[in-house]
This record gives C-alpha cells, sequence and structure tokens, in this order.
C-alpha cells in the first residue's frame, strides 16, 4: 500500500478531489495549510486598502489517501491532470510505503481495511 500526500494549491483542491474519485479512491482526508514554495505568493491589501504587500505564505490544501500499489500510477496521473498547469506553484505529490494497516471499527488489516 502507498500513502499518497498532494500539496495543491486551495482552488485545486476541487477537481483533484473529484478525480481522485473517479480512480476509485474513497478515502480522503483535506488539510487546510499554508506554506512557501516557488510558486508566487498573494498580494494582500493592508488597513483600508491602502497599501499592498505579498504574503509571507501561500494557502494550499493538503489531499491525504491510502491506495493499493496496483493504483498508484493511476491516482498520480489524474492528479497531475486536475491540478497541473505548467508552472511552478502547481503543487507537490509525495509518496510513501505504509507497511500496514487496521481498521478500528471492524478490526481488518491490510488492503481489506480501506
Amino acid at each position: 500500500m502507498k500513502r499518497i500526500e498532494v500539496f495543491v494549491p486551495i482552488v485545486k483542491c476541487r477537481p483533484v478531489v473529484e478525480a481522485l474519485k473517479k480512480t476509485g479512491v474513497t478515502g480522503i482526508t483535506i488539510h487546510d495549510a499554508r506554506g512557501q514554495g516557488k510558486g508566487a505568493r498573494p498580494i494582500v491589501s493592508g488597513l483600508r486598502g491602502t497599501a499592498k504587500f505579498v504574503a509571507e505564505f501561500s494557502s494550499i490544501n493538503s489531499i491525504v489517501t491510502v491506495v493499493d500499489d496496483s493504483q498508484v500510477d493511476q491516482v498520480i496521473a489524474a492528479i497531475v491532470n486536475a491540478a497541473g498547469t505548467g508552472s511552478h506553484g502547481d503543487g507537490k505529490i509525495f509518496i510513501s510505503t505504509i507497511d500496514e494497516t487496521v481498521d478500528i471499527g471492524t478490526k481488518r488489516k491490510g488492503i481489506s481495511a480501506l
């Protein structure tokens, strides 16, 4: 099993989630986050709109799911197609290996716990 964590701008969250659902992913967790990367940061207006400055952080979403090894390529392709524009700031995908999974309610283990 693989854990796939995706960091995308907030406006790309819904398209990515819809793409994940189309691949058959059933469990998704979304976190609101702030971060810095190569992408452009937003310009923020100051008090009464008289001053403008570049925000220190960009608002992003972290989307996490766990899938069977056989689904990884399909899920990655769906994410890239949904969020990719070809520019810095489109986001990042991190993939890590999950050794074991246990469903607390059913006590199932492994892939059947998903």
